[in-house]
């Protein structure tokens, strides 16, 4: 029940403010913004089959920590982009407009892989000599499969939900604290849980090789991020002042503040 005055009016003292900003999704920026995510987790998906091994000439001995060059994936470049439009999705939009984003991209990335699964096992044209790059390339390998799908979802979820939460308590503050502690707690649990699922299938078999595989990818895919968060920076500037909803919901916050 809401406190009153003797007056029987509400009781300012006592009132709450509407929370943080946002802005609604029927701007035409959301939609564009949720295909950019859903293809860079497509693209990432068929770019990640490959193994890249970078800095060879690094070696590295830290107790169970040992590195020769950097070894990782070839969506190693654009895979953190989906965590930055994440980002910029939740901060700008909130958490519920995220959820509908990140749903979004698990049915699209599973009938993705239904439809590469059905494509190899479809009887091969006589003339087509393909069929094993592309089996090898598109092929879904059910355990990489939960590993992905698993990882992506509590990642996100998580990378949304402490960035809004924290939008919370600081406003239109420390952009750059939201950026940050949302990108470390959604990056390690989607490693954790990637790895978790995947080692075996990889080959992983040693409690140091699974320490290795996960930290690195980890550290790797943070520092990626926050590598581009001045572009992060500069993105969500422009987004919120062209985001009318969301400079109205600011004036709303700011006036009953």
């Amino acid at each position: 029940m809401t406190p009153t005055t003797q007056s029987g009016q509400p009781d300012p003292s006592t009132a709450k403010g509407p929370g943080p900003a946002f802005a609604t999704i029927t701007s035409h920026y959301y939609p564009m913004l949720v295909g950019l995510f859903v293809g860079v987790m497509m693209i990432s998906n068929i770019t990640g089959t490959k193994g890249v091994v970078l800095f060879t000439d690094l070696h590295i001995d830290l107790g169970p920590l040992s590195m020769d060059g950097l070894v990782t994936d070839g969506a190693f470049y654009l895979f953190p982009l989906a965590y930055v439009l994440g980002d910029v999705i939740s901060e700008v939009y909130g958490f519920k407009a995220m959820r509908r984003t990140i749903l979004a991209g698990f049915f699209v990335l599973l009938i993705a892989s239904l439809c590469f699964w059905l494509t190899i096992h479809l009887p091969a044209a006589d003339f087509y000599d393909g069929q094993e790059s592309f089996k090898t390339v598109a092929g879904v390998v059910p355990q990489f499969l939960a590993a992905g799908l698993a990882g992506y979802v509590v990642g996100e979820f998580l990378n949304s939900w402490v960035l809004v939460k924290m939008k919370e308590r600081s406003g239109e503050k420390h952009l750059w604290a939201r950026l940050l502690g949302s990108t470390v707690v959604g990056e390690f649990f989607d490693t954790l849980v990637f790895c978790s699922i995947a080692a075996t299938a990889l080959g992983i078999s040693t409690w140091s090789d699974f320490v290795n595989y996960t930290i690195i990818g980890f550290v790797w895919k943070t520092l990626v991020e926050v590598a581009i968060m001045p572009l992060t920076y500069l993105f969500v500037g422009w987004l919120k002042k062209r985001e009318p909803t969301y400079g109205s919901s600011l004036e709303t916050a700011a006036t009953i503040r």
